[in-house]
Order: structure tokens, then sequence, then C-alpha cells
């Protein structure tokens, strides 16, 4: 069982699905927390300049808001051991609007033995992947792990 009192799901198994909007006041946010001021995220004109579709989200903020999903579902963000993914695509945000993003989790794999997952995230706007290779490994010890869910 996880932190939240569900039994850990199999390999292939869909851990969560969610819809994340990205609107430009968020972008403005992010960038003031973040520090990045980098004016693609804001202005229009700039990402013109610099080629884009429009200005674009952050890919950290992109990447941040994705893994939500795994700590929602492991109950710890303390669990989660590693994250990675690739920025295969910008994420434009319309003014007005939002831009909103899929995302999904998987259960990629599971070692029993070393009490570990590996979720997969798909990440896409409007059918199209924004971040690639997306995957987490969190940590399952003191989790109850059936020998049915766990397959390597």
């Amino acid at each position: 069982m996880n932190p939240s009192g569900r039994a850990i799901p199999h390999v292939g198994a869909v851990i969560g699905q969610r819809q994340i909007e990205f609107t430009r006041q968020d972008l403005v946010r992010y960038a003031g927390a973040s520090g990045d001021l980098n004016p693609i995220h804001y202005s229009d004109t700039a990402a013109d300049s610099a080629g884009l579709p429009g200005v674009i989200a952050h890919g950290m903020a992109t990447m941040g808001a994705a893994i939500q999903l795994v700590v929602d579902w492991i109950g710890d963000p303390g669990a989660i051991l590693d994250y990675s993914a690739r920025f295969s695509k910008p994420v434009p945000v319309p003014y007005p609007g939002a831009a909103v993003l899929d995302v999904t989790g998987t259960v990629g794999e599971i070692d029993e033995v070393e009490g570990r997952a590996v979720i997969v995230l798909a990440v896409s706007l409007d059918g199209n992947k924004v971040l690639g290779k997306a995957k987490a490994t969190v940590s399952l010890t003191g989790l109850s792990i059936s020998r049915a869910a766990a397959t390597h």
C-alpha cells in the first residue's frame, strides 16, 4: 500500500491523469519566484524575435507541474529519488486564455528488491509531447508491495 492506503499497482497501470493550465500570469509569477526573467516568457515581441510560436512556459515550471501527479500518488515528495525529462517542444501560452497540458503517469517498472518504482510521465499539449523521456524513480521502502503487482 502507498501512504494514501491504495495498493501499489502493477507495471503498466496508470497512477493518475490530470490537466494543468498555464496562463501568462502564472509565467510572470514563476519568473519572479525563479529569477528566470527571460522575456520569451512574457513578451510576444521577444518570443517572435527568437523564432518561437509565442510566449512560452518555463521548462522547469512545466516539469515541476507534471511531477505533482507523482507526489500526489506516492503521498510524500521526499519519496521521489530521481526525476528527469527532456524538453521536446515549447509550450506556447496564449493571451488571453491558457495552455492546457495533459499529464498521465504510468508504472514503468517495480523493483521489489530495491524497493523502488519508475513512473513514466506522458506530458502533452494538444496531443503533442512537450516533455520527452519524463520519468521519476520513487522509493517504496516501508510500503507493502504485493508479489502479484511487482514485475520486473
